[in-house]
């Protein structure tokens, strides 16, 4: 999740936040990102359906427009809708 930050990275960092926000303040700090972050997972997940259906619904309109064509050509039928 960190990337190549170690357990001494994140000592210091939190060492430093500690004297910026005060010890009255970090918890309320580390609350708020840990819901900013679990916003942001959630916005992204979303999105990502809503392209994996939209490229979904295209495969589907390829195939659909394939069908239309061979029917077309071998004059059968009638036209999918």
């Amino acid at each position: 999740m960190f990337g190549n930050i170690g357990f001494p990275e994140i000592l210091i960092i939190l060492v430093i936040a500690l004297i910026i926000f005060g010890p009255k303040k970090l918890p309320e700090i580390g609350k708020s990102i840990g819901r900013a972050m679990r916003e942001f997972r959630k916005t992204s997940d979303e999105i990502k359906d809503r392209i994996e259906e939209e490229i979904q619904t295209q495969d589907f309109r390829d195939i659909k427009n394939e069908l239309e064509k061979d029917i077309e050509e071998n004059g059968e039928g009638k036209k999918i809708s």
